[in-house]
């Protein structure tokens, strides 16, 4: 795709790796919507970036916020890209506790909205707003890129939840993809390791050092700019579709 007067909206824009997607694509001429639920870094972020990013405070389960994004990226340029970051997980519980405690349904629902309906929730309203896009010389009008996890695919003890909705992203990219595909809007998926955001590089060595023994080469932490780096990779190529990628440096996680 022709980066020259598109947009993007980044939810989770405020984040670790929404940060650096949203800067990265601006760095590449692309208006950027910053679409994050914290407003204060949002802003931040889009004041930094300065002519050609606007920030907009809201969840991307509401679609009156949703809408709002639309509208700002609209103001910057051609909506053409949405990356959804957005997401995250609890402090680990197992469906059954030690003590016999069931898990909390209720932060299973959370985890699962903020994630799998956030994201689904964007995709929807941006490709309508997309597809009256004009079509390139591939009859594509725009690209999404949604974010996994390798949890998706092997999580480990207490991540039910969060293992639950991300695998949910994964399965929505084909569907998704074929859905679209008559509106020109082609969508992937990126599946990161263990990253190195501020939470990570935050944690506790006891969780840290067990993911950082099965990183395989290089070993160490993906690096928030390598994730969009790949943002990159899909919106700029467009036999690119409906698949999901795993950006984790061959790492396997273990069951605990």
């Amino acid at each position: 795709m022709d980066l020259t007067g598109r947009s993007a909206i980044v939810t989770g824009g405020a984040g670790g790796l929404g940060g650096a997607t949203a800067r990265h694509l601006h760095s590449l001429g692309v208006g950027v919507a910053v679409f994050d639920r914290h407003g204060d870094g949002a802003h931040a972020l889009a004041g930094e970036l300065g002519d050609g990013a606007v920030a907009v405070a809201g969840d991307v389960t509401d679609d009156s916020d949703v809408r709002g994004a639309i509208e700002a990226a609209g103001s910057v340029g051609t909506l053409s890209i949405v990356v959804n970051v957005a997401g995250g997980g609890r402090t680990p519980a197992r469906t059954v506790g030690r003590d016999g405690t069931p898990h909390d349904m209720g932060v299973f629902v959370d985890t699962v909205a903020v994630n799998t309906f956030g994201t689904f929730n964007v995709t929807r309203l941006a490709a309508a707003a997309m597809a009256g896009n004009q079509p390139d010389e591939d009859g594509q009008r725009g690209v999404v890129v949604n974010t996994g996890s390798v949890a998706g695919y092997e999580g480990q003890v207490g991540q039910v939840p969060y293992a639950a909705a991300k695998a949910a992203i994964l399965g929505m990219s084909l569907p998704l993809a074929r859905d679209l595909a008559p509106l020109g809007i082609r969508v992937c998926a990126i599946a990161p390791g263990t990253m190195g955001t501020d939470l990570m590089l935050g944690a506790r060595s006891s969780i840290l050092e067990p993911l950082l023994a099965t990183i395989v080469f290089p070993h160490r932490m993906g690096r928030p700019h390598e994730f969009a780096l790949l943002v990159e990779s899909i919106v700029r190529n467009p036999y690119l579709n409906g698949e999901n990628i795993r950006l984790d440096a061959a790492q396997r996680f273990p069951a605990t």
